[in-house]
């Protein structure tokens, strides 16, 4: 048996959520069937899987010491002496970082630990905002992701409450997420909604625009502005409404007029003309604009975040 104290990052919770994080090595089958047999209890009782922890419960659990043992712990932060983050605002509960394009959110199979998570957990611990040690079930987390070749703003939470509202808010549409992007043509007209059936084929990771209802087919809506054209250039504000993989990339290209830099969804004679190693699109822009309650983050109602300094755009406007 195993005793855990409920933390503020545990609580609001319910139990079978957090016991998956404090126990990663038990299989959800059988952590189903042990919360059938009673085998966590809050306060000495046997507890529902949907019970909502609070703050000081002890959550014993009766479960072979195998699955404690050498608890997996993704050390990757370890590595990475001086974290070197762009970032674009910070408070007690959440960070917002400028990616540069070509680095990754998350590890994928390289297992690569140079990425932007893997750096905010080296900064926060570095500077004494997480003490992972002292945590049953949360690591600070990234609330959004872009591609690797895109660069812009992304939102970490420091703490679990913080993480949880604004993925609702994301979920809500309640936090406008605005991208420039230069795209090969000139928008007719050149301001317009993109709406549409997106479809992504996970084995090539690669996304296209379906016209029927494909069965894994998934909505994507955007609108875009042309800001300035200059050549068989055009520089777009695009809001993001449905955040799909690849949405404007596919979108834009679906109409003809592909990313600058983008080989995947571009024309290869085309974008040879350019010397660019990445798509020229940046979310440079959150609005955020709450519609309902945020708890803790309600302050930052009608707060606007903007970064200004894009190569791309210098270069080519």
């Amino acid at each position: 048996m195993k005793e855990f104290k409920i933390g503020i990052n545990d609580a609001g919770q319910h139990l079978h959520r957090f016991i998956k994080k404090a126990v990663p090595k038990l299989p959800n089958s059988l952590a189903e069937k042990y919360l059938r047999l009673g085998r966590f209890k809050i306060g000495g009782k046997s507890a529902k899987r949907d019970y909502l922890l609070s703050i000081g419960e002890i959550v014993q659990m009766y479960v072979n010491d195998e699955y404690f043992e050498n608890k997996p712990q993704n050390l990757a932060y370890a590595k990475i002496k001086a974290p070197n983050l762009d970032i674009v605002y910070e408070d007690d509960n959440i960070l917002l970082l400028n990616k540069p394009a070509g680095l990754l959110c998350h590890s994928d199979s390289s297992n690569n630990p140079n990425t932007l998570i893997s750096g905010i957990h080296a900064y926060l611990h570095e500077t004494g905002q997480w003490f992972p040690n002292e945590e049953n079930s949360f690591r600070p987390a990234l609330c959004n992701r872009l591609d690797r070749n895109t660069s812009g703003i992304v939102i970490a939470a420091k703490n679990a409450h913080s993480l949880r509202k604004i993925n609702e808010k994301l979920r809500l549409r309640e936090i406008d997420k605005h991208y420039l992007a230069v795209v090969h043509g000139t928008p007719d007209p050149p301001s317009r909604r993109l709406e549409g059936n997106l479809v992504k084929e996970s084995k090539i990771n690669q996304a296209f625009m379906n016209r029927e209802n494909h069965a894994n087919g998934k909505s994507a809506l955007l609108e875009f502005n042309t800001i300035v054209s200059v050549g068989e250039l055009s520089l777009l504000d695009c809001l993001l409404i449905t955040g799909r993989p690849h949405q404007i990339r596919v979108q834009l290209a679906d109409i003809g007029h592909p990313l600058l830099g983008d080989r995947k969804y571009g024309d290869k004679a085309q974008q040879m003309r350019y010397p660019e190693k990445y798509q020229a699109l940046c979310s440079y822009k959150l609005v955020f604009s709450f519609k309902s309650d945020a708890g803790i983050l309600q302050y930052l109602d009608k707060c606007t975040f903007e970064i200004s300094d894009i190569p791309f755009v210098e270069k080519y406007f």
